[in-house]
């Protein structure tokens, strides 16, 4: 990844420093109510074993101007606590010393922030634009302070600064401003994630000017996760894991959701299990580990898990999320909705809860909802690649493929080396008759790995409408080769691969492969009656050409014995194929 950013050098930890940075980080950020942030640095530190200097924890308030504001502050936080943002916000007003005034401007975004929680539409309707006239004074104030030069901002306060400006959509200024504030802070976990959220190419992360801090490697591998670059993520959390933190919750959480996002299911599964033993109350990734679950169809283990986040805390957004997931799995959509909207109604922002809910309104066709929840899905999150597929979905389904077009190209985007965005992709170009293109996508999502291992069947099926044969017979017999067995969603596929194959073979004179293949054609109820005639026409021909491996009664009696056994085969899955003559794919859309 030198390519990309500079890493920290992972190979020798200083555990004495890390715990010591951890408890201050956590420390300071309990202080100025970053609850999140003081949660993150505590698990770590628990996970680390260490003696460490209390010396270097002693902390001294110098600041004359801090200690006579000291009861105002105390006051504030009580209110904080206890979600009375405005009246924590009043009671600072004439605060300005850096810990104080932090806590009045973050008390004044909380304010905001709830007040629009509170006044959100449900999600079926259409929500109202947001009004920011607290934000824009926010910024103005804020501002104005980090211009001062003698009385400036701190790295805590040049956080509030920083999400501001990404909630006005200054996204630019947003970075500037939370680089530096890292810089000046490279304690404030908080800053860093929100700094995360701003990272949306390689390019971005190349330029920005970061400490070398060993916070950064925490940093880089959550960017590296969100930017499809796993590998690279998971390196560094086994680095730490190596480095003295395989206790750590945070750690193991990440490995999980890493190996998820890797499509290593069974990996990421014994992860998240082996999670829940360490920490068998956390209810933090749960609903990505039901999402795990209900992909792979586990509804024991889903209901377990719903049953288990219901005892832990009921009423949080992953524990909706998780039960939500399990009446999907039981086809009970309108069950699933009600606690998506929970989610929603508990944090509007859940993001998982809008597209989820999108899918649950598809599975009902109920479009104009579903277009809806993605929507709102994008305005919390634009890099949120299900919520783009699902608007490919949606518009799909409504028969507009050039608006389903710019949707699939989003989500392709986001997720470059996922087979199951390109494919869409390149049925989209087909039903738009834009062939070569549709082309590249089948190609492009067999080379990078067909999860549902369709890609080289469409592929197939392109160059036999174009009418290049030599290759399309080279993909159909790929595609059966890379077939380990006959499933129930394949039978047509496969059906039809044979026929194709049987009549090329039969049109360029390869009687034996093309005798196999039509004899393979006759386990197929599509093409049981097409092949029997099939197989006399070759006979036919390969006797006209020379001497015939097997005589005319001995293929009638073959035939016969095909059709007396068409009754009881009828209903019944056809026998496991074997593998035709294999050919080497060497066509290049």
């Amino acid at each position: 990844m030198a390519d990309v950013v500079d890493l920290p050098d992972l190979t020798s930890f200083d555990i004495k420093k890390i715990k010591t940075d951890l408890i201050i980080s956590q420390r300071e950020s309990y202080e100025r109510r970053l609850v999140n942030a003081a949660k993150w640095a505590a698990e770590l530190s628990q996970a680390v074993v260490a003696t460490i200097d209390k010396k270097e924890l002693q902390q001294t308030e110098d600041d004359e101007e801090f200690w006579e504001e000291y009861d105002a502050y105390m006051l504030a936080k009580s209110y904080f606590d206890l979600k009375e943002f405005d009246r924590a916000h009043h009671t600072l007003r004439h605060c300005n010393s850096p810990k104080p005034y932090f806590l009045r401007m973050y008390s004044l975004y909380m304010a905001d922030q709830k007040k629009k929680a509170d006044n959100l539409p449900d999600s079926n309707d259409r929500s109202e634009p947001l009004k920011n006239e607290i934000l824009k004074t926010l910024q103005t104030d804020l501002a104005a302070k980090c211009s001062n030069n003698k009385a400036g901002l701190d790295g805590y306060g040049l956080y509030v600064y920083g999400v501001v400006l990404a909630k006005l959509d200054l996204k630019q200024m947003a970075i500037q401003i939370l680089v530096e504030a890292v810089n000046k802070a490279p304690l404030n976990w908080a800053a860093w994630t929100e700094l995360a959220k701003l990272v949306t190419d390689k390019e971005i992360l190349r330029s920005l000017q970061l400490p070398n801090h060993w916070i950064k490697s925490l940093f880089l591998a959550k960017v590296f996760s969100e930017l499809q670059l796993q590998e690279e993520a998971i390196n560094i959390y086994r680095a730490f894991m190596r480095g003295g933190f395989c206790d750590s919750s945070y750690i193991v959480a990440q490995i999980a959701v890493t190996y998820n996002d890797m499509k290593d299911f069974v990996m990421a599964v014994a992860t998240f299990q082996h999670l829940q033993v360490m920490d068998p109350y956390r209810i933090e990734n749960m609903d990505t580990f039901s999402n795990l679950l209900f992909v792979q169809e586990k509804r024991e283990e889903l209901a377990h898990l719903a049953h288990k986040c219901c005892t832990v805390n009921k009423y949080c957004v992953e524990t909706c999320c998780v039960i939500g997931n399990y009446y999907s799995l039981r086809s009970q959509h309108e069950k699933a909705i009600l606690y998506f909207q929970r989610a929603l109604k508990l944090n509007a922002n859940y993001i998982s809860a809008w597209t989820l809910m999108g899918h649950e309104y598809m599975e009902l066709k109920n479009t104009s909802a579903a277009i809806q929840a993605y929507r709102r899905a994008l305005e919390v999150d634009e890099r949120d690649y299900r919520a783009w597929y699902g608007l490919g979905q949606t518009y799909e389904i409504l028969k507009m493929p050039s608006y389903s077009l710019y949707y699939y190209r989003r989500a392709q985007a986001l997720r470059p080396n996922d087979s199951r965005m390109v494919i869409p992709l390149g049925e989209c170009y087909q039903k738009m008759d834009r062939l070569q293109e549709a082309k590249k996508c089948f190609w492009k999502a067999h080379c990078i790995g067909d999860v549902e291992e369709i890609a080289l069947f469409k592929l197939a099926n392109l160059f036999a409408i174009l009418e290049e044969k030599d290759q399309a017979c080279q993909a159909y017999t790929e595609y059966i080769n890379q077939t380990d067995g006959v499933n129930s969603h394949n039978y047509e596929d496969l059906s039809r691969s044979y026929w194709y194959l049987a009549n090329y073979h039969l049109e360029h004179k390869n009687w034996d492969e093309a005798y196999a293949a039509a004899q393979k054609c006759t386990e197929f109820a599509e093409t049981r009656e097409q092949a029997k005639g099939l197989l006399r026409t070759i006979q036919t021909r390969r006797g006209q050409e020379g001497p015939c491996a097997m005589t005319s009664m001995q293929l009638d009696t073959s035939i016969d014995g095909i059709a007396q056994t068409d009754q009881s085969n009828q209903g019944s899955p056809p026998r496991a194929f074997e593998r035709v003559t294999p050919v080497n794919l060497k066509f290049t859309p």
